[in-house]
């Protein structure tokens, strides 16, 4: 038997015995060590969270120790590991494109199926990978990171772009970094002072504005009137993704990093004069979790840093309603399995 974390309903954890599951044909059994604590399992928790149903198991930033493998596998017991959460088809017309993160029939561990917060987890082969050169911890944090890196992969982010990212969770310190790493001129507007605080001395970031009185007026200011090449959204708010096109410069792009259970609009005029790109971004693929391990293996991210918080499966129920407080400061939270 094995221990799990049952999300029965919104603002209800309990521990559960499960069987240990049996791999079927091409698939691994993981042996989870650390679990990454994210937006989506706080959405779970909080009921906000689209394309999901109860009870559910909720974790999808996972790293671990391959426990057995089938005859021929590329992976062997004893392998560090991270795991792919994002179960796409393979077949569908997202995925004949390379798309596999927009899979028309994808199932996300954690979401859309039971995940990892459990202590043995069997997968298909394909969506587990090793991993050298980086820690258990820094391999749970890949995931995150990797839909930053999708991100700036979307709006095109080069050396010669003015970029505002517009919300300071750890989606946007991830949109960030990959933006920096890019060479692009970053500024983060967001509504909490500590949280633009930790993006200058963790993140090396010059210019941030606090959400408030006069802020457009200092992204106008900061820009000589222009705004920015590519605006992306990574709040979780309708509000602000609604207000954030005010923020694209003429010929720009507005980038939506966060997903709302609600309808969006804008004004069309505003919209148009600008020949405004709408970008959504979804997920990563496989190119955009390499891409971080590189940048990982290469110390250009902080992994220290950005892992505030940290506990145990067995602690686990306890702490989740107090690290989604503002007040505790959580960047990103592990869980120690």
């Amino acid at each position: 038997m094995m221990k799990s974390i049952v999300c029965d309903t919104p603002g209800s954890l309990r521990m559960e015995q499960r069987p240990v599951p049996v791999p079927a044909a091409g698939e691994v059994l993981v042996r989870i060590r650390r679990i990454g604590i994210c937006g989506t399992d706080m959405h779970i928790f909080r009921g906000t969270q689209p394309f999901l149903s109860y009870p559910r198991v909720m974790g999808h930033e996972l790293s671990g120790h391959i426990d057995s493998a089938p005859a021929g596998s590329r992976l062997a017991a004893g392998d560090q590991v991270y795991v792919m959460p994002y179960l796409s088809c393979g077949t569908c017309v997202a995925c004949r494109q390379g798309k596999t993160n927009c899979c028309t029939r994808i199932e996300v561990l954690g979401v859309h199926r039971d995940g990892g917060m459990t202590e043995y987890l069997a997968l298909p082969e394909r969506f587990v990978f090793k991993t050298e050169g980086i820690s258990l911890d820094d391999a749970a944090m890949i995931e995150f990171l990797a839909i930053g890196a999708h991100a700036v992969k979307r709006g095109a982010v080069d050396a010669s772009k003015r970029v505002l990212v517009v919300g300071a969770g750890p989606i946007g310190m991830a949109v960030m970094l990959f933006s920096s790493l890019k060479g692009a001129d970053v500024t983060v507007l967001d509504g909490r002072a500590d949280r633009l605080q930790f993006c200058r001395d963790a993140l090396g970031i010059t210019r941030t504005v606090q959400l408030g009185e006069g802020d457009k007026e200092q992204l106008s200011n900061a820009t000589d009137g222009e705004f920015f090449d590519v605006v992306f959204d990574a709040t979780g708010n309708i509000a602000a993704m609604e207000r954030g096109l005010d923020f694209v410069a003429h010929g720009g792009s507005y980038v939506l990093v966060s997903i709302v259970r609600d309808r969006l609009s804008f004004s069309d005029p505003e919209f148009h004069k600008r020949e405004t790109t709408l970008l959504g971004s979804r997920n990563a693929t496989v190119d955009d979790f390499e891409e971080v391990v590189a940048a990982m293996k290469a110390g250009k991210v902080p992994t220290a840093l950005l892992n505030t918080h940290r506990t145990t499966l067995d602690e686990f129920t306890n702490v989740l309603d107090h690290w989604m407080q503002p007040s505790t400061g959580v960047i990103k939270a592990i869980v120690e399995v």
